[in-house]
């Protein structure tokens, strides 16, 4: 098994099976995003992926409803994007469709869409399909995901829990994700569903990576250069422990307040920017008032 880097350690993403390709954005999304309006976020994305010659693969396997994939295809086509295709894997044995998986590893774009995390985990883990979303990442393709989809992303993934402010004993439930990053624990509809706490329980179990909470309609786009920008017209809250001076996870009795010193917190809004790195975060440039 490979050993896991050292806290501060500089390797952020999964090495690059070729050192001179640059490796492709992650895109967590807290969910409800604009699908109708400006499509801020979804253009983006889009523009990434090459735009109008964008190949866009769409995996629905989080929800429950038939049609979550093919309305996706039509908002992307809407966009503009040449080819847009859902792959709905709703099963283990699904994810040995050669049809589907030829469509997966053509694709300059993948976009995982909301629902339940776990079933995402439970059905595409350890599968070929997460391997290739791996592999084809660190090639330099661009994935992307929206609520359950955000969540899945990260190596250690927030499962369920409950609301509120504080951090508690047994808060939060953590399963392993896709692992394309192990410095965050995403979570999405932040503010909209009270998650502070839950995000805070996380980092408290796990104080090498970086809580995130996301609002709805608000994007990190991680690049290779792991610096994260903000879009959309929500915000982020950077959950940092990296200094952490104490924690009372350990001794928590399941719903008893958790107490943590040293914890640092940042809330970001479309167009700063986070260096995973070196966990600096930096404001939106001035905005250019002409005069009349």
């Amino acid at each position: 098994m490979p050993r896991r880097p050292p806290v501060g350690h500089s390797q952020v993403m999964p090495s690059p099976e070729h050192p001179d390709v640059s490796r492709g954005y992650i895109i967590p999304i807290g969910g409800a995003e604009d699908k109708i309006a400006d499509r801020v976020i979804l253009r983006r994305f889009v523009d990434l992926c090459g735009g109008s010659k964008a190949s866009i693969a769409i995996l629905p396997t989080a929800s429950e409803l038939g049609s979550t994939g093919s309305r996706y295809e039509e908002v992307f086509r809407d966009i503009g994007v040449a080819s847009a295709r859902e792959l709905p894997y709703q099963s283990r044995q699904q994810a040995d469709r050669a049809d589907w998986m030829e469509f997966l590893m053509q694709a300059t774009g993948v976009f995982m869409t909301g629902g339940n995390q776990l079933r995402l985990s439970t059905i595409l883990g350890g599968t070929a399909v997460a391997q290739a979303l791996r592999r084809r990442n660190a090639l330099g393709v661009h994935i992307a995901g929206t609520s359950a989809g955000a969540a899945f992303l990260s190596e250690h993934m927030i499962a369920g829990g409950k609301g509120g402010s504080t951090p508690r004993g047994g808060q939060v439930t953590l399963a392993p994700g896709l692992g394309l990053t192990n410095r965050i624990i995403v979570d999405q509809h932040f503010r909209q569903r009270d998650r502070l706490g839950r995000v805070l329980a996380a980092v408290a179990y796990n104080p090498f990576a970086i809580g995130m909470g996301f609002d709805e309609n608000t994007a990190g786009f991680i690049g290779p250069d792991n610096v994260m920008e903000i879009a959309g017209e929500g915000g982020i809250t950077i959950i940092d422990v990296s200094q952490l001076l104490y924690s009372g996870m350990a001794t928590a009795e399941p719903n008893q307040p958790v107490n943590l010193i040293g914890v640092r917190l940042h809330i970001l809004t479309p167009g700063s920017r986070y260096d995973l790195e070196n966990r600096v975060a930096t404001p939106p440039p001035p905005r250019v008032v002409e005069e009349p």
